[in-house]
């Protein structure tokens, strides 16, 4: 990802709630490149929201930056599973952080077990 004005602060720095999008992003492509496109859990009727994250900024990402963002599974709980990413500039690292996952019903609101075909995707991610 190349770091875009609107994604600094005052500092010119990458501001820190921008990460979270970094993150983002970088969950969504690599599942997209498992061949499930974001839009295949909502037409499966799941939804799976960010309940808890994490971010620690080792060193400061600025405009122009171009950004490596890498994922990785951590854990797959019953109703929830985690990611792990790094953030690279140039091969250093510059960023880490998490996402939490809770599984729930897209229509309902309410807490699903994580569907066996939710767990074998996620596999191939790698933990």
């Amino acid at each position: 990802m190349r770091v875009r004005y609107a994604d600094t602060d005052a500092s010119g720095a990458v501001h820190h709630a921008t990460y979270l999008i970094y993150f983002e992003v970088a969950r969504v492509e690599a599942l997209r490149g498992l061949g499930v496109p974001a839009g295949e859990f909502a037409a499966r009727g799941i939804a799976m929201p960010v309940i808890e994250a994490g971010l620690k900024v080792i060193r400061p990402a600025r405009l122009d930056d171009l950004l490596e963002v890498d994922v990785l599974l951590d854990r797959v709980g019953p109703a929830s599973f985690s990611f792990d990413y790094e953030v690279l500039r140039g091969g250093e690292l510059i960023a880490t952080g998490f996402t939490r996952m809770a599984v729930i019903d897209a229509a309902s609101g309410g807490a699903l077990r994580l569907p066996d075909w939710v767990r074998e995707l996620l596999e191939g991610i790698g933990a």
